[in-house]
């Protein structure tokens, strides 16, 4: 058995508020969620205005498929308008 977990630390350029910050972090954890069949949550900086830290964690019998699976969550999350990556720390268990 393999585990992957993947920290993210992500801006929010546009944000004006912490409830419009909470509305996006909402969304973009229930999309990782459904999409990717993930554990994910918002695991820091839940007080900073325009910073979001997401952590997520997959199991699978295989390591190949965990990059694979981490590169497409990657993905998905540069493709939202609303968010940039700053920083991305990836551990394998």
């Amino acid at each position: 058995m393999f585990v992957a977990a993947c920290q993210l630390n992500l801006i929010l350029p546009e944000g004006s508020s912490l409830k419009e910050k909470r509305n996006v972090v909402k969304s973009i954890l229930q999309r990782l969620r459904s999409r990717f069949n993930i554990s994910v949550a918002e695991v820091g900086a839940h007080e900073a205005l325009r910073r979001v830290e997401i952590g997520f964690a997959a199991v699978s019998n295989e390591t190949a498929y965990l990059e694979t699976l981490i590169q497409k969550v990657i993905n998905f999350i540069e493709l939202d308008g609303r968010v940039e990556i700053e920083n991305i720390d990836t551990e394998f268990l």
